[in-house]
């Protein structure tokens, strides 16, 4: 099929996805679970043309003069090759969600009543960047029984092409059809077009990438939606804490890596303990090159800390996702204002106190109205991978279906099962 003719195209794709996801559907778990075995032999055997692809696209990205942190996300490195193949591994140990029974009652009519976990169906994803998406995608889509169409960022072309073969590859060798996971295969932004808004062939749309791309699918799908649109995260220095914990653990959530969503970009800091702490955080980020961007009593705290980028914040900076060496600083006078400021300008994906104290801990984690809320972690720890979910299609900020990571739970749907004995109602 040429993919210059997109509707014609995307209607082909479309209309093999629907035919795989009824095979997937009813797909033995030995055969999923082999593909995804497979697969992660596949990717290690082959990680060198998979990086040799991967180059291809780094330097067309690099003359294009694509920003530092999208490079960043661009990158396939053997690490990256590792994790995913271990993703595959992974899951392909964890239960197969498909077909559970669960919530069986007996009812007073003699019928039991309970709910199966079916798969969605076909889901499309459309993501920006990060190759390794393919990989986690067509894994999660395998071990669910669903099909997915992906469409990967055009500046990913090459490295994706070089993933789904591969894919495709341990799909057939598993016995399982190549078409349960598509790749669109034009850089045409009229494919993304149609693939939102053919519900009769996709049942569920996954954006991962800039909040830019999320809010156009968004408004333009005609089909669910399952998305975040910031990860404006937030660590709450306490009153009461363990200040070398604390250190250590701001310390990663801002710079293990600047740009995941689940990095923290804010940090609220008990007036009670900056004294102690921000001096001696800020001489750790200001050997690591992070701006802070501060209220008035914070700078005034880290003014002297020599070599550190201190400038003052501004009322944008308290709902940013910098995405960047930046951090928002802020001191506050109580858990509740800590509390009220984080659910006035967090992005309801990542939030994490640290604090000794256990009452303030369970009122954090009932009171801040985010997908993933944390007790003494670092926020790099809200990951699909981290969580044990194998991989995760994506984070969800929403609070219907799906909310958080979203692993193999998220991609399956649950229908109600009456099992009976001859009963009929009176």
């Amino acid at each position: 099929m040429n993919p210059t003719d997109i509707p014609a195209y995307m209607a082909h794709v479309g209309t093999a996805a629907r035919a795989a996801a009824s095979t997937m559907a009813a797909a033995p778990t030995a055969a999923k679970n082999d593909a995804l075995r497979g697969l992660a032999a596949r990717l290690r055997a082959n990680a060198d043309a998979l990086q040799r692809a991967n180059a291809l696209d780094l330097h067309a990205a690099r003359a294009a003069g694509l920003a530092a942190p999208l490079l960043d996300r661009l990158q396939l490195t053997p690490p990256i090759i590792e994790t995913v193949a271990q993703g595959c591994e992974q899951i392909a140990a964890m239960p197969d969600p498909v077909g559970e029974i669960t919530e069986l009652k007996r009812r007073p009519s003699g019928i039991s009543v309970g709910r199966m976990r079916v798969p969605l169906g076909v889901f499309g994803m459309i993501y920006e960047a990060r190759p390794n998406v393919t990989i986690e995608a067509a894994s999660l889509a395998i071990k669910s029984g669903n099909a997915c169409i992906l469409r990967g960022g055009s500046e990913a072309l090459q490295s994706n092409l070089a993933l789904w073969r591969e894919v495709q590859a341990a799909l057939v060798a598993a016995g399982l059809p190549a078409d349960a996971v598509q790749l669109v295969q034009t850089t045409d932004r009229a494919a993304v077009g149609r693939l939102i808004t053919m519900p009769e062939y996709v049942d569920v749309i996954i954006p991962r990438g800039g909040k830019s791309l999320i809010e156009r699918i968004s408004a333009e799908a005609r089909v669910p939606v399952i998305k975040h649109l910031d990860g404006n995260c937030h660590i709450y220095v306490d009153e009461t804490v363990d200040l070398e914990q604390a250190l250590r653990v701001t310390d990663n959530a801002k710079t293990q890596k600047v740009s995941p969503c689940n990095a923290a970009e804010s940090l609220l800091v008990h007036r009670a303990v900056a004294p102690a702490f921000l001096p001696r955080l800020g001489a750790v980020f200001a050997a690591k090159g992070v701006q802070m961007r501060c209220d008035a009593p914070a700078k005034a705290l880290l003014a002297g800390v020599p070599g550190a980028d201190v400038v003052d914040a501004v009322q944008a900076d308290w709902a940013e996702e910098y995405l960047a060496p930046i951090i928002s600083i802020k001191l506050v006078d109580s858990l509740d204002e800590a509390i009220a400021h984080i659910n006035r300008y967090g992005s309801k994906h990542t939030d994490a106190i640290l604090t000794t104290s256990h009452p303030h801990a369970m009122r954090f984690l009932r009171e801040v109205d985010s997908a993933s809320v944390m007790v003494n972690a670092s926020t790099r720890f809200a990951d699909g991978f981290e969580y044990g979910l194998g991989a995760e299609i994506g984070i969800s900020t929403d609070k219907f279906h799906a909310r958080g990571p979203v692993g193999l739970d998220g991609l399956t749907s649950l229908k109600w099962v009456v099992l009976g004995q001859g009963e009929i109602r009176g």
